[in-house]
This record gives structure tokens, C-alpha cells and sequence, in this order.
């Protein structure tokens, strides 16, 4: 029994180095880019652009936290019925703790990240466009809002994820259901079964 939790534990540091690991160099390869290609925009299209950034930030906080908290019941009966996402549905909730962490952790953080770079070069923008000195208060400012409507977004989501898990949960599972339609690529291989060790 000690060696299993030993083993368990020793297995989520390791996973969760890893998504550390994949969040540092998403973050380190799309950074720089995105703020320089943000620089070269005018602000009626680097606004929505950041807007959308922040917003896939909010949805993958979203899907995360519902497929943390959905059970898998539902969906069994739903896979029995064939309704077309439900058994894609199922193995996102099997493997709920590897999906949260990624969609959490690794989308959610990094367009974070990836929104703040935007709104500096969105400052950078501003402050040619005003011709002010400074950008110091204009950072300040365009962090703010951008920190305000995340935040805002992720609370408000927070309360929807919870609420409509097993909706949420069976949506992303459709979409992998026609994308696996489409390419004619199968995500989960091993129908969701764990070893026994």
C-alpha cells in the first residue's frame, strides 16, 4: 500500500514537472513572436486579437475545471446509446487529472502569459498613436483591464464549468468526435483503461 502511494506520488511530481516543462517553452517560443507580430498591427486589430487570446484562455479554464468535477455515469449511458462524442466524452473524464492539468495549467497560463506580451504591444501602439512620453501609466492601465477581464472571465466560468460539466464535457467531446471523423485519427487508443500494476 505505502509503495502504491509512493509510486502515485512520485508519478503526479513527474507529470507535473513536465507540464511545468511544457509551459515554460510554449511560453518561451510564442512570447516574443506574438509580441512583435502584435506591434506591427493597427489597435482595431490587436485588440480583438487580444481579446480572443484572453478568451481561449477563459474557455480552456472552462473545459479543465469540468472535466474535473464531471462523473463518468452519464456518459456511459450516453456511449451505450451511440451518440456521436459521448465515448470521446468518456475518456476525457477517465483521464481527467492529465486534461485539467493541460487545459489549466498549460493553455489557460500560457495565453495569460501570451496576453500580458500582447498588451504591451498594444502600449507600444498607444503610445505612438497619443505621442506620449511615457508608457508607464498606459501599462499599467492596459494590465489592469487585461488582469480584470481575465479574472472576471474565469470567475464567471468557474460557476458555468460546475454547473454545466457533463454539457461542456460532451461538447469538447463531439468536436473530438468530428475531428476524429475528419482526419480519420483516433485520440484514445486504449479505450481509457489503466494498467493494473
Amino acid at each position: 500500500m505505502a509503495k502504491s502511494n509512493k509510486r502515485k506520488s512520485s508519478g503526479h511530481v513527474r507529470r507535473g514537472v513536465g507540464i511545468g516543462l511544457l509551459a515554460f517553452v510554449i511560453a518561451l517560443l510564442v512570447t516574443y513572436p506574438s509580441q512583435e507580430a502584435m506591434k506591427g498591427l493597427p489597435l482595431y486589430v490587436a485588440i480583438p486579437i487580444l481579446l480572443l487570446i484572453i478568451l481561449t484562455g477563459v474557455i480552456f479554464d472552462i473545459f479543465g475545471i469540468a472535466v474535473a468535477v464531471a462523473d463518468e455515469a452519464p456518459f456511459h449511458a450516453l456511449a451505450a446509446k451511440k451518440i456521436p462524442g459521448a465515448k470521446q466524452a468518456l475518456h476525457l473524464v477517465r483521464r481527467a487529472d492529465r486534461v485539467s492539468s493541460f487545459s489549466n495549467d498549460v493553455i489557460g497560463d500560457v495565453a495569460g502569459t501570451i496576453a500580458g506580451a500582447a498588451g504591451l504591444a498594444i502600449v507600444f501602439r498607444l503610445q505612438s498613436y497619443l505621442q506620449a512620453d511615457s508608457d508607464r501609466f498606459l501599462s499599467i492601465i492596459v494590465v489592469a483591464i487585461i488582469a480584470g477581464i481575465t479574472v472576471g472571465g474565469k470567475a464567471t466560468g468557474k460557476g458555468l464549468a460546475i454547473n454545466y460539466s457533463h454539457n461542456i464535457v460532451l461538447f469538447a467531446g463531439k468536436i473530438l468526435y468530428w475531428i476524429e471523423k475528419l482526419f480519420r485519427y483516433e485520440f484514445f487508443k486504449n479505450n481509457g483503461k489503466t494498467k493494473k500494476r
